[in-house]
């Protein structure tokens, strides 16, 4: 595995901690919509087009995973805009809007960074430089460049759409898949649906400031039953503004409702970073 040096184990733990992938792009259906399928441009003030709407928000609601905790082993594969590659593993804990815990392992299976989020506070152990680094919530947004809080990236990190309020601008139906784009303060959402059971297979994210040049597409796949839940098992996510941030991301073990423990001890020999 190649070194990983700190901020780029921040942008991958973030992103990680940004939700699920696989070894290969190849496995990920990317679920874009035809061009020549039907569009219906909802007008709020017709009946027809405000029962559409309500239908896929509901379902959308019902397909959302309520959990107390999850855990899983994370499978990394990670690029970014200068093509520097890297893969590693990563175990992962959350306790419902309190904590997330990741263990970060690097070669010969040695542990390599340990960080704790909550709700107002991001730790990052580096275990290999013996440093703890200390920040507020808002490092989320600094490197991600999304604004993101811990209830987005708990969302995003389970698999729930995120970012859906917003003015519904249009609905697609082309019989395999739903797809349909909002409006909001910060973005245009583009969500795509398998219409069969309503699984969410792409969200596309659009900075409503064209200056900025925002996005954030992610990719979902690869779905299975656990408890009474379907958990997308592989995803890929990019990230791009300036800069560009690819990640494949495959889950396994994993595991809802499970009791856990959060372990953090600060050695004495580490330096505040």
């Amino acid at each position: 595995m190649s070194k990983i040096n700190m901020r780029t184990i921040s942008v991958l733990f973030i992103l990680i901690a940004l939700v699920a992938g696989c070894r290969s792009a190849r496995k990920i259906s990317t679920a874009m919509v035809l061009k020549d399928t039907a569009v219906v441009v909802i007008n709020p003030n017709e009946s027809d087009s405000a029962k559409l709407v309500q239908e896929v928000y509901l379902k959308m609601e019902e397909k959302r995973i309520d959990f107390n905790t999850f855990s899983a082993k994370v499978k990394i594969d990670y690029k970014d805009s200068k093509d520097r590659s890297y893969d590693f593993n990563a175990f992962m804990r959350i306790r419902k809007d309190s904590i997330m815990w990741v263990s970060v392992i690097a070669a010969l299976g040695i542990e390599a960074f340990r960080v704790l989020i909550t709700p107002d506070s991001v730790m990052i152990l580096d275990k290999l430089n013996k440093t703890i680094q200390y920040q507020s919530v808002t490092y989320l947004q600094e490197i991600t460049q999304l604004p993101f809080d811990f209830a987005t990236l708990q969302d995003l990190i389970i698999g729930n759409p995120v970012y859906t309020k917003g003015e519904v601008k249009a609905y697609k139906d082309n019989g395999a898949m739903i797809t349909m784009s909002t409006l909001g303060s910060l973005f245009k959402h583009l969500m795509t649906f398998n219409k069969t059971n309503f699984n969410l297979m792409f969200s596309k994210l659009d900075d409503v400031d064209l200056s900025r040049s925002r996005s954030a597409n992610l990719a979902y796949d690869n779905y299975e039953a656990n408890g009474k839940w379907l958990f997308a098992t592989t995803r890929r996510i990019t990230l791009a503004e300036k800069t560009r941030v690819e990640m494949d991301m495959e889950f396994k073990q994993v595991e809802f409702e499970k009791p856990q423990t959060y372990p953090f001890s600060i050695p004495r020999n580490y330096k505040l970073k």
